[in-house]
């Protein structure tokens, strides 16, 4: 493979990891223990 290719790909595969990892921080076990700063304010 050329270089530019491993290098495109070593590039895709970091963006879908931190996509992935930020999918799984926003919406799985870790979502618990977010505060919502809207919920704090009652107006």
């Amino acid at each position: 493979m050329e270089s530019a290719t491993v290098l495109s790909i070593s590039i895709a595969a970091i963006c879908i990891g931190i996509t992935a990892y930020s999918v799984y921080l926003s919406f799985g076990p870790p979502s618990k223990e977010l505060a919502d700063p809207f919920d704090d304010h009652d107006d």
